[in-house]
């Protein structure tokens, strides 16, 4: 990632950390702690209360790409001109401006 947008600053606001963990349960693939200890925690922004729609959010706000493996979350970030990061393969991610 770093040879496509530099140093990243991970940032995961809390409805995404409780989907995560909740798709984690019983999995060992995700590697939670690692993602913990490399980014920041943020709150979720006020006036939201869908996941997705938070995301396109900040991604509007602060012109932030959102990396996610969501199809139905690209659309939509797509649709609003949102930037977005994708995983492509196992170690390969894709900036989709």
């Amino acid at each position: 990632m770093s040879n496509v947008i530099g140093k990243p600053d991970l940032i995961v606001i809390d409805s995404v950390w409780k989907e995560l963990d909740g798709l984690s349960r019983g999995k060992r693939g995700l590697l939670l702690g690692l993602l913990k200890s490399r980014s920041e925690m943020m709150d979720d922004p006020p006036g939201e209360k869908h996941t997705d729609m938070m995301l396109i959010r900040l991604s509007k706000m602060n012109n932030w790409p959102v990396l996610t493996v969501d199809t139905r979350l690209k659309e939509k970030l797509s649709e609003c001109g949102c930037s977005y990061i994708e995983v492509v393969s196992d170690r390969m991610l894709r900036l989709v401006d």
